[in-house]
Order: structure tokens, then sequence, then C-alpha cells
């Protein structure tokens, strides 16, 4: 089947596994969301559910597709199967099976080597998979150490830090919403699990092709407003065109926040990150009502979705989205809260991956 036809075939069947909210048609997208929807599908090979689920809030979208733009597609100083490694293992330690799925699918057609979970817990490349898995061994190690550990130093050259380090922080927020709006498999309802090998070889397929194929840097930026690079964020100053794609969309998401996210519900997740290292806070939801209880009670359902999404992004369910519904969440706020927190965390993770031992 010729690209121009499996790209918008594809797409579709992907805006069917989106819930919570009505996922915007390829067909029926204007404006900022219709571009970023053009610019997905050239250069990452098909319109991705991940991308497609932020469709809601237009800004959160370019944002999300500035990211993965300019730190996985684009070639740079590390190997595109280096940035799979890297995704795949902050996906199986972020409990996210859907991308822990893609991103190893693409791993194994760029090198052969897989990343599997040892009898400890721990992620690691399947050493009977390739002659590759050596070299990303000590990589997978980093990006998501054992029992929340803290991590290691990064086990690369410097000038790879900023894709690095940017995939990993990309991954551990886009695994968070990915949990909150799509199933644990890419795959639409109601389509068996036995379908899915034969959907990956296609989704990898059209990943590969589009990954062969020339991404000048910096083409995604002018989608949103220039803004500076956060602090927290200066190992991403090596790339200047990584530093402009997380000021923007940094900016943007922070936005989206004071929007969407009440004062109080954003302070209590910004102190609560502090001192975690991506562990568990529980096996159940309890963790969650001795922090929200001081706050009022309309403020409570956001508060519940926004720990949640930030420290245990599969915890969330039905029962959490319809208490935001009741508290007056549209569809656009329910996109803006899962971001602010999410990348909140993605950020405090991201520093302690470059922190001085």
């Amino acid at each position: 089947m010729p690209a121009s036809v499996l790209r918008p075939v594809l797409g579709a069947l992907g805006l069917t596994q989106i819930r919570y909210v009505d996922p915007v048609r390829r067909g029926r997208a204007s404006g900022l969301v219709a571009e970023v929807y053009r610019q997905v599908e050239r250069d990452f090979g098909v319109l991705a559910p991940p991308m497609a689920l932020h469709a809601p809030a237009p800004e959160v979208l370019a944002a999300a597709w500035l990211l993965l733009r300019e730190t996985m597609v684009v070639p740079g100083a590390a190997s595109r199967a280096a940035k799979e490694a890297v995704a795949t293992a902050v996906s199986l330690g972020n409990t996210c099976p859907y991308c822990a799925t893609i991103h190893n699918n693409a791993l194994g057609l760029l090198t052969g080597v897989g990343v599997g979970v040892g009898v400890d817990g721990r992620t690691r490349p399947d050493p009977g998979s390739g002659a590759g898995a050596a070299e990303l061994e000590g990589i997978v190690g980093w990006a998501m150490p054992a029992g929340g550990n803290p991590p290691q130093p990064p086990p690369f050259p410097a000038a790879q830090t900023p894709e690095l380090v940017g995939v990993a922080v990309l991954l551990h927020y886009l695994n968070r919403v990915v949990n909150v709006f799509l199933r644990d498999v890419p795959l639409p309802p109601g389509v068996p699990e036995m379908a899915l090998p034969m959907v990956l070889r296609v989704l990898g397929w059209a990943m590969m092709s589009a990954s062969r194929r020339p991404h000048g840097p910096g083409l995604s930026l002018d989608l949103l407003p220039a803004a500076p690079l956060p602090a927290d964020l200066s190992w991403a100053a090596g790339s200047p065109t990584i530093a402009e794609a997380f000021g923007r969309s940094c900016a943007a998401i922070e936005e989206a926040g004071r929007r969407s996210v009440p004062e109080a519900v954003r302070d209590l997740v910004l102190v609560n990150l502090v001192g975690w290292h991506g562990g568990p806070r529980g096996i159940s939801r309890a963790w969650v009502e001795g922090l929200v209880e001081g706050l009022p009670e309309p403020q409570r359902p956001v508060a519940r979705l926004a720990l949640l999404v930030a420290f245990a992004s599969y915890q969330v369910d039905a029962t959490v989205v319809r208490g935001c519904r009741l508290a007056g969440l549209d569809d656009r706020a329910l996109v803006e809260v899962s971001a602010w927190s999410a990348m909140a965390a993605a950020r405090w993770l991201g520093g302690q991956l470059t922190a001085p031992r």
C-alpha cells in the first residue's frame, strides 16, 4: 500500500484508541492542530495517537510535537537506536505498556536488540536479541534505574546529553498522558491482541521509512512563540535547537497549567516531587486522599488527577476522570491538567539524570 494511502488509514485507526476526550479528526483539523498533524505525518510517518490525544489543547499539542521532533526524529550526536533504547526503558519503568511496545518494536527493527525486564525488575537489553545489547545496556540502566534509586552518571559523551536526556524527559511526559488517554496496547477497540504483531510491523515500517528521510533541525519551532530555557533544563543548552524546543514547549504547558490547574494544586504537586526518585507511592490510591484533604472540596478532583498523573499515571481510571467532569473540566482542561502535571514530573526526573554525583 502506498505511503500516501497508508498514513491516513493508520492515523484514522489511531484516533479510535483515544479515550475520555473527543479526538480531532484529521479532516476536521484546522489552524495549529492541522499544521501539527501535517508535520507529524510527514516527519514521524503516522499521526501517532500519543500526539493526537493532545489536540483538544492546540498549544499543548504543538509543545508535545516540538519535543518529539527535535529530540527523537532529528538526527544528531546520538543514534536513533540509543534514543529508542532510552524511550523503551523509561516507558517500562513508568508502567506504560503502550509506549514500551511501540519503542521496543522500533528498537528491534533498528538493531535486533529488544529491552526486557529481568527477574529483579530491572530493565535491560535482552542478551539473546542481538550483538548490540552490550552497547545499549549502560544507556538502559541509566535511563531507568532499579527501584526508584538515583540514576548513575550518564554512560555517553556529553555531546549526546541534550538528545538522550531530552528523550528521557519526553517519555516521562508522554508515558503519563498516554496512560490516561490511551489503552494499554496500540490497537483500536475491539481488535484482538493477536493482531498486534501485524500492526507493529506496519507501524514500524511507517516510522522507519520516515526516519530515513532528511529532517532539518528546528523546522517545528515556529509553531510556538520563543521563550527562554528554564534553569532546571540547563542540560539542554548544549543544543540550541533542543533548548529552543524545550523553552517554547514548557512555556506553553506552564500557561496551560495556569489556565486549568488551581495554584494550590500546582503547589501540592511540586512540593511532593521534591526528594522523589520515581518509585511507587502505593499499590492503591489511598495515598492521594491524604494529600488532597487539605484542599477545598471543588479542587480535590483536579488535585487527584494531577497527583496521579505525576506519581502513578497507571492508576488513573474512569472514576478519576468522571470526578473531574463533575467538577466542570471540559476536554481542553482535562488535557491541560494532565499535561502540566506530567511535565512537572518529567522535568523533575530529567534533572536527576544529570545531577552531580
